[in-house]
């Protein structure tokens, strides 16, 4: 795994200054610490940040072709590069490394843009045609590996792995956008359709970008996107039959690499699945790791454990304080923009623990947006039967009437909390998921914003990215709409950001088998019954998995890495809390109502309501002003 950094002239090949790319690509070294490669020629300028994993004496970056016609950077790594250097080979083609980077070059050769159709794996990359005066930046089909870009005003366009390369160039402006303030505080991240910074783009996932110097910048080409508008014809055994050689394809496939590989394990099915096929697949001990609390309700190691002894895993855990929130600037200083899923702490934590053992650890991420193994995907279904047996006029009113009577009760068991479940329902489906998959709805916003705030804004809301996905969405029913949207903004925007800043900043690569293309477009195809049955997600994975792991770890609630958030704000970030909202960075804004904002912090800690993830969000918030605009 490795970082890219570049810069482009569209307008005349002015030369590139190296030392202006190399503070670019230094500025991510924590991402390559194995070796730093700079190129330039007129006009463009490529820079790598190297973790070596495959062919490590002969994979150095930046790589040319033979005939220097073709350069790369390349951050990722390409599944399939031995099945694809072999067609090339076929082709008359020659190759001077092991390296599957080397086969992108020749790929783009061949092929052009239609390259990356062959191409299974993570990956984001920027190849200079010097023939054609082309770069071509392009990005893997799900996001897993990120890309930044912006024009600049020295008509240039630099881009890189993180927000961070961008912002060593003195040229970058460092103004903010509102909308994505508010699209941060709807979800707890910045979308892959937005940035913090205006003029700062992203590139989205299964899109490229082919520029040409003296012509203007282009739109991303969208090259693959999911599709749940078909279904399978298929039996369910043949379907579960199907499923399971995906499974190993993809595992297999991702096993690759000639430095040290484990697994993370959580117990969960996801990470247990995972390591069950990589100890089919291995000769030797599958090295896992995991990390538990300790606070009892929150530890799952007993789960890992128990996994770990099935398999016969080389296994270590660690066990990390509860309030162990001495990361925060930490995490701040590796995501750039704010990012509030409080997960990321122990994502980290597990990613050190990994790096102690192994360069290249295996996750089990994924499964869920391809299979509805959300709680928040079973409860869409069941409230889209609803919708579809009363029509929207009868729903509006009458749920509207009966969710603004029914008193909220978040403290109360699940089933007493039918508060947000009657106002969803008032609501069409696309409307309802985009406030389910929130963490601050938009009145609880415009209640801490400023007067000038709510007037910058205008009729701004940030649900509406949501639901749009969701309108254009491949499918035929809402929960098709639902995984569609959350493939396309909580995939990339959370899961795969959190994981790759947090692997990146301990120099461990993560690969993630489930997000195989192949397996993805195989799930979208499932009848709704084998995703979603029984009031339970992942129907299909969880059969098929019957065979190798046992029900109390198949079919046991799903946990996830749980945070205690709420409690650190009642107890030792109290202040912090109280800081947040008296002054600081937040204030210097002018976004916000420092009255509400008090009040907010004040609520939490006296327990009158639990404000914990909002004022996680603006502690997140906070810390990242100062590194992005130097409050």
């Amino acid at each position: 795994m490795c970082g890219i950094a570049g810069i482009f002239h569209l307008e005349t090949a002015k030369p590139v200054d190296p030392d202006r790319l190399r503070k670019m690509t230094d500025s991510i070294a924590h991402r390559g610490p194995d070796g730093l490669g700079i190129w330039t020629a007129p006009g463009v300028g490529l820079g790598h940040r190297r973790l070596s994993i495959i062919d490590l004496e002969g994979g150095a970056q930046p790589m040319l072709t033979a005939d220097e016609a073709q350069v790369l950077s390349f951050n990722g790594e390409i599944y399939n590069f031995r099945e694809v250097r072999a067609e090339l080979e076929g082709l008359g083609h020659q190759f001077a490394t092991s390296s599957d980077s080397e086969v992108i070059l020749y790929a783009w050769r061949q092929w052009g843009v239609e390259c990356l159709k062959r191409l299974n794996g993570m990956f984001v990359f920027a190849l200079y045609d010097q023939r054609s005066r082309q770069l071509f930046l392009a990005r893997d089909r799900l996001g897993v590996k990120p890309l930044f870009y912006a024009r600049v005003s020295d008509g240039s366009i630099l881009f890189g792995s993180e927000l961070k390369a961008l912002l060593a160039n003195s040229l970058l402006r460092r103004e903010s956008n509102l909308r994505a303030v508010d699209d941060y505080l709807a979800f707890g991240y910045v979308p892959d359709q937005t940035s913090l910074l205006k003029g700062v783009k992203k590139l989205p996932a299964g899109h490229y970008l082919l520029l040409e110097q003296s012509r203007p910048e282009p739109a991303p080409v969208q090259y693959w996107d999911m599709d749940f508008s078909q279904r399978h014809k298929a039996s369910a055994s043949a379907l579960e039959e199907e499923l399971v050689n995906l499974l190993k394809q993809a595992v297999g496939s991702r096993m690759v690499a000639d430095v040290p590989l484990g697994a993370f394990l959580s117990g969960g099915v996801d990470s247990s699945a995972v390591v069950a096929l990589m100890a089919e697949h291995s000769r030797r001990p599958v090295k896992t790791c995991s990390i538990g609390f300790d606070q009892q309700s929150l530890d799952e190691t007993g789960y890992a454990r128990q996994v770990a002894e099935r398999f016969r895993t080389d296994h270590r855990k660690r066990i990390v304080a509860a309030d162990d929130f001495g990361l925060i600037d930490t995490l701040a200083d590796h995501f750039d923009e704010p990012f509030a899923d409080a997960s990321a702490l122990p994502t980290y934590r597990v990613c050190e623990l990994a790096r102690e053992t192994v360069t290249v650890a295996l996750s089990g991420d994924g499964a869920d947006e391809a299979m509805a193994g959300y709680r928040r995907h079973v409860f869409h279904h069941a409230e889209e039967r609803v919708r579809g047996l009363l029509p929207q006029s009868f729903r509006g009113p009458a749920f509207g009437w009966l969710g603004s009577v029914y008193p909220k009760a978040d403290w109360a068991p699940r089933p007493f909390r039918a508060k947000s479940t009657l106002l969803s329902l008032a609501r069409t489906g696309p409307e309802g998921y985009a406030e389910a998959v929130g963490v601050t709805t938009p009145s609880g916003r415009r209640r801490i914003y400023s007067d000038r705030m709510r007037s910058d804004l205008g009729d701004y809301q940030a649900e509406q990215r949501m639901i749009d996905l969701m309108d254009k969405a491949p499918a035929q029913n809402g929960l098709d709409q639902a995984q569609y949207a959350d493939m396309k903004m909580w995939l990339p925007g959370d899961i795969l950001t959190k994981v790759d800043r947090t692997s990146m900043a301990v120099g461990l690569e993560a690969r993630e088998p489930l997000l195989d293309y192949r397996l993805m477009e195989f799930a979208a195809r499932l009848p709704t019954n084998l995703r979603v049955r029984k009031g339970q997600g992942k129907y299909l994975l969880k059969k098929s998995m019957e065979h190798y792991l046992p029900n109390d770890i198949l079919y046991r609630p799903k946990m996830g890495f749980v945070t205690p958030i709420a409690q650190w704000f009642r107890g030792p970030l109290a202040e912090t809390a109280r800081d947040i909202a008296s002054g600081g960075n937040l204030a210097r804004t002018g976004w916000f109502d420092s009255k509400a904002m008090r009040t907010v912090a004040d609520d939490h800690i006296a327990g009158r309501s639990d404000n914990s993830r909002l004022l996680w969000q603006l502690l997140m918030l906070d810390r990242s002003l100062s590194r992005l605009f130097g409050l």
